[in-house]
């Protein structure tokens, strides 16, 4: 059963059957029930992209991250897939994996789908490799970046302000005393960018010095944190408190802490980021910045439709995280 025998059986035409399921208000109450008799006789599923040509609308949300097994990215998409349900979309969920052609690939894919907008969470597609793919496909569809900042058309940005978040880890620390503050990055992106800027900033706002040695790369995640603090305290540097750019970090600097019988926050105050669940499972509990991740998708999801409802929109958005103190400072 299609539309055609719909019209047919209804002795209506197949725009008005059209009208009927897209609810159109210019068809009459009684024209009305009686296709809606016939659809429901038939148990009749309209094809959604049949529908979504006549409406010009997919009711669909393309929503890309690197790796939804990741809580910061996981937490946001959530969120957006959560919102977009209440109202009335759904939301294709792509994992791109970090390679460049591969998150191309997938902008591309959701493109050629004739999604309604997309949503990139995470600063890792604040990339050079990808811009002019973002801004090609900005010309048709609207785009929030999450966490990340591209100045062309039709690109749209919530940011949490995480370079005020780390400057405040600063001004926390040096009130209780440290003077040798270590910052652990463990990644290039735009917003690992704004957080060591934050941490710069701090130290100079406080009149402390910043040497080669205040700054120490790692690897992500766990043992990126472990493998610091053996490092650190191999070569013999002094420090008192460690800030690091994740909470899962700032477990593994715990971690290898107690392995070493240092007391924590009396020997080493530790601070980790993105206040996730992660910071009230160790012990000591880790104090964190709270980013905001559910405000952070949230927002992006009003920001793609006050665009679909014709609103001003911003180009940019700034949220103020929040430092949550807990027992390891």
């Amino acid at each position: 059963m299609n539309i055609y025998d719909i019209a047919r059986e209804a002795n209506v035409s197949i725009a008005t059957v059209s009208r009927v399921i897209n609810n159109h208000p210019q068809v009459s109450g009684k024209t009305r029930d009686k296709v809606n008799e016939v659809l429901k006789k038939h148990h009749y599923t309209p094809n959604a992209i049949a529908r979504g040509l006549v409406v010009k609308s997919m009711r669909t949300i393309g929503v890309l991250t690197i790796d939804i097994r990741d809580i910061y990215y996981a937490n946001v998409a959530y969120t957006i897939e959560q919102e977009f349900t209440k109202l009335g979309y759904s939301v294709i969920l792509c994992n791109t994996g970090g390679d460049a052609q591969q998150k191309i690939n997938y902008l591309k894919m959701l493109s050629e789908k004739k999604v309604d907008g997309l949503i990139l969470v995470g600063s890792v597609f604040r990339d050079k490799k990808i811009d002019k793919t973002i801004s090609q496909i900005a010309k048709s569809l609207p785009i929030v970046m999450v966490n990340g900042f591209l100045e062309t058309d039709n690109v749209y940005s919530i940011i949490c302000d995480d370079s005020y978040g780390t400057s405040v880890c600063v001004d926390y620390l040096v009130k209780k005393g440290h003077r040798n503050i270590v910052y652990l990055q463990d990644a290039d992106t735009f917003s690992a960018q704004a957080k060591l800027e934050g941490f710069k900033k701090g130290l100079v706002k406080n009149h402390l010095e910043l040497t080669p040695s205040s700054i120490f790369k790692i690897e992500k995640g766990l043992l990126g944190g472990y493998n610091a603090i053996a490092q650190l305290i191999a070569s013999n540097q002094k420090f008192t408190a460690v800030i690091c750019g994740e909470d899962i970090t700032g477990v593994g600097v715990i971690k290898k802490l107690q392995e070493l019988n240092l007391n924590i926050p009396n020997d080493v105050a530790v601070i980790g980021f993105n206040n996730s669940i992660i910071a009230q499972c160790c012990s000591p509990e880790l104090t964190s910045v709270d980013n905001k991740m559910e405000t952070t998708g949230i927002g992006a999801v009003r920001i793609l439709n006050d665009i679909f409802e014709g609103r001003n929109v911003p180009s940019k958005t700034v949220i103020t995280p929040d430092f949550i103190i807990r027992k390891s400072t």
